[in-house]
């Protein structure tokens, strides 16, 4: 049964936004998010630069990187495309891990996971998943939370291995369908001019650099061509909690809400005042809503 979980009692605070004009000064060698705004609280833990935790999955043609935190029932985290990273989920990770086992994976062709030699597609989107859980946690079902990009994979592997899915909580990933929308193929170039920090780092942990922008105009492309509609929406028979921002430029809130009656067993959470990093924006807002569905 369908319910929309209302947000109209929870105090708003000031949207950061992940492009604010005003980036924090860091350390070259420490994690950040892509044009950090100066007022934001990271995590203390360097999420997706931590060997001490980090673990490889092979899957297919490329090892994926993932990290383990907390101990408990397994949450997967998947953090956003193109310049999203896994500190991005800091907090998420920082919350989850107090009670179950946080796997903090890094998709491919980010961080430190690698890219591979095959073109990026549904399959192998939740294929990548798959094969961490069967590395880490073979034989159990996980739940998962993902934001964006992350989100996606998250519908792909409930769509194509919804054996190994409890519930799902997407962030910011809407109905997608082909010439919707259009992703611009940015240069490595152009982003490290934004934030040469955040790309200096991202490319130095990167096992295959000289590959990286390729994969980006691929994943771009696979993204302005892919539908994400009711095939695969109509076909995830877990519970989804659905959330996004109300102001997502990304995932617009028509999109959002129409992922959430295409799925069966949903749930709906929008967030006021805020954008595609709605829990970047107000993460106490999207944590009061995870709390209670993570736990049903």
């Amino acid at each position: 049964m369908k319910r929309i979980i209302s947000l109209a009692s929870i105090a708003l605070c000031i949207a950061m936004g992940l492009t604010s004009m005003s980036v924090s000064a860091q350390s070259a060698d420490k994690v950040k998010v892509f044009m950090q705004p100066a007022s934001y609280v990271g995590s203390s833990v360097q999420y997706g630069n931590n060997p001490s935790a980090g673990h490889y999955a092979q899957a297919d043609d490329a090892k994926i990187y993932y990290e383990v935190y907390g101990e408990g029932s397994p949450i997967i985290v998947l953090h956003g495309g193109g310049v999203g990273c896994t500190y991005e989920m800091g907090q998420f990770i920082d919350s989850l891990s107090q009670t179950n086992k946080v796997i903090a994976i890094s998709t491919r062709g980010h961080g430190r996971s690698e890219i591979g030699s095959k073109p990026v597609s549904v399959e192998q989107r939740a294929n990548d998943i798959y094969s961490v859980i069967q590395d880490c946690v073979p034989g159990q079902k996980v739940k998962a939370i993902g934001f964006s990009d992350g989100g996606y994979s998250a519908y792909f592997l409930a769509y194509i291995h919804p054996e190994v899915v409890d519930r799902i909580v997407t962030i910011g990933a809407g109905e997608a369908l082909p010439l919707t929308r259009k992703f611009v193929k940015f240069k490595i170039e152009q982003m490290a001019a934004l934030d040469p920090e955040f790309m200096k780092l991202q490319m130095a942990i990167c096992p295959e650099p000289e590959k990286k922008q390729a994969y980006w105009d691929n994943f771009y492309d696979f993204y302005n061509t892919v539908t994400v509609s009711k095939e695969i929406l109509n076909s995830i028979k877990c519970p989804v909690l659905v959330m996004a921002g109300e102001l997502d430029p990304n995932a617009p809130l028509a999109t959002v809400i129409a992922a959430y009656y295409m799925l069966p067993n949903s749930q709906l959470g929008i967030i006021p005042n805020a954008g595609h990093g709605a829990f970047i924006d107000n993460f106490q807002a999207v944590w009061d809503c995870v709390v209670p569905f993570m736990a049903d």
